[in-house]
């Protein structure tokens, strides 16, 4: 099947915000413009009306009145507020499909997602949060009720075998960059000698590049073999981490899309850390500006 991302591609410096106007939804806004402020970049803020409200709304024009109203607000509000270029959009249709869809049209370099975690806004998000992320053609980050504050400057890079680190590597630096960062590696616990020393080598590859760039970093081994998505978490919340970032494992085939109890876990924290979800890819494939 040919990939929607092609090599030759130029993003267009935008992230993508899907808003339903909820609270988290109104924090993932606030976040993500404040994080453009830092990179930089432009920010759409993005509505879908799905397929049971649209025949509704199209015949009540003060219904999607009202929607261009809270869209406009957010957008003279935040423009005022971090001095960043905002446009807004309205789109019909499924929308787990249509935010992803949206993210490919506009070429956006990253999306910021409010979910208030696994369960509720079920109609938008909630646990099917996971498929808006695994569909995306950027990185994602999911965002609860945790504010901006002063961006991420304690960031937690969980490491197991399964790991790309390269594409993590490429992300650690522009955040460091950006927020001058501390990077926690937390490296998985393995008894077989064969993943013992493969997870050796990718420590020592990441380390390197930290090394040679002065980034600030530690690394810590898990305690126990077993539910390493839990110990990642403990870990970040002793360390007051302001994002974990991971790339998404995908794991049983459920209906409808990729399931993964890793992802889920990570994205619905209970201590609504940001988490920057990114997606494998092989390398080449995307061309960030910002990255060069």
């Amino acid at each position: 099947m040919e990939t929607k991302h092609k090599k030759e591609v130029k993003y267009n410096s935008i992230i993508l915000i899907p808003t339903d106007f909820s609270e988290n939804c109104e924090n993932a806004v606030s976040h993500g413009v404040e994080l453009a402020r830092f990179l930089h970049y432009n920010v759409c803020i993005l509505h879908v009306i799905d397929k049971q409200a649209e025949s509704t709304i199209k015949k009540d024009e003060p219904a999607l009145d009202v929607v261009k109203q809270k869209l406009q607000k957010n957008k003279e509000e935040y423009e005022k507020k971090f001095n960043v270029n905002i446009e807004t959009l309205i789109r019909y249709g499924n929308i787990l499909k249509v935010i992803d869809k949206v993210a490919v049209e506009l070429k956006a370099n990253l999306m910021l997602l409010g979910t208030p975690g696994k369960q509720g806004l079920q109609h938008l998000l909630g646990s099917h949060a996971l498929k808006v992320v695994l569909d995306s053609p950027c990185p994602v980050v999911v965002v609860q009720k945790r504010s901006f504050d002063n961006g991420y400057k304690n960031i937690v890079l969980p490491v197991s075998n399964e790991l790309e680190s390269r594409q993590a590597i490429e992300w650690v630096m522009l955040m460091s960059r950006l927020f001058n960062s501390r990077i926690l590696l937390y490296q998985s616990l393995e008894s077989d000698p064969a993943l013992i020393s493969r997870l050796k080598i990718i420590i020592q590859q990441i380390s390197k590049v930290l090394n040679d760039e002065k980034v600030p970093h530690t690394v810590k081994v898990a305690e126990k073999p077993k539910d390493f998505a839990a110990q990642v978490i403990s870990y970040a919340v002793a360390n007051k981490s302001d994002m974990i970032m991971i790339i998404t494992m995908s794991g049983a085939e459920v209906p409808g899309f990729i399931f993964s109890v890793w992802d889920e876990r990570m994205m619905f924290n209970e201590a609504q850390i940001p988490v920057m979800c990114i997606n494998p890819i092989e390398l080449g494939e995307y061309y960030y500006d910002w990255m060069g």
